[in-house]
């Protein structure tokens, strides 16, 4: 298993060395030529590291684009996987998560969809520093796999595709809006007449 992590390291310290190029390409292309970019942590790695790659392939990224990529939610959560003889924890499997939204105009969602990375680390529990650096540089490591996942999923989205999503968002908008219209007008249609007051007439 340590071998097998490090040799995961050994390749994100090339690929860092490559100027970070996707696996199988000599560059990232994009049919979309600009897009904004935000993030719930604004200031993170993974932020950074997407308009990086974005900046370095030719796609502007400015507030103000017809569409914007939304970092909405990164999770990392931690288990135990397996135990030595004395049923002390000895691997942990970590998963990091990443929500990720593409709106359009009106702030309308046109796409959505969650990346998921997962990756192992041994503890030894007579190396602390050691099983926390490899545990470091695997997050590190998995934070570049995930920001490879969003550039595969974002050079598979066109402005064509898009404009057709802004459409579908718009039509499904509208009607949402005219079916809410239409039940408060039947319902108020329907609430009972109340008769005005009658008052006592005085001998």
């Amino acid at each position: 298993m340590m071998k097998r992590n490090l040799m995961v390291i050994g390749l994100a310290v090339l690929l860092s060395a490559c100027g970070f190029q996707l696996r199988g390409t000599g560059s990232a292309d994009f049919a979309l030529k600009e897009i904004d970019l935000q993030a719930r942590n604004a200031y993170g790695d993974t932020v950074k590291q997407v308009r990086q790659v974005l900046d370095n392939s030719g796609v502007k990224v400015h507030t103000g684009a017809p569409y914007k990529l939304s970092l909405a939610n990164e999770k990392e959560t931690q288990r135990t996987a397996s135990y030595t003889g004395n049923a002390r924890s000895a691997e942990y499997e970590l998963t990091t998560t990443l929500d990720y939204e593409i709106r359009g105009q009106k702030d309308l969602l046109l796409l959505s969809d969650q990346l998921e990375v997962q990756s192992t680390f041994v503890h030894d529990e007579n190396n602390l520093i050691g099983s926390d650096q490899e545990s470091a540089q695997l997050r590190q490591e998995m934070r570049r796999e995930l920001v490879q996942q969003m550039v595969l999923r974002l050079q598979l989205v066109t402005p064509a595709r898009l404009e057709q999503l802004q459409q579908e968002a718009e039509a499904k908008a509208q009607a949402e809006a005219e079916a809410a219209a239409a039940a408060r007008r039947a319902e108020q249609e329907s609430a009972p007449l109340q008769s005005p007051i009658q008052l006592p007439i005085s001998q």
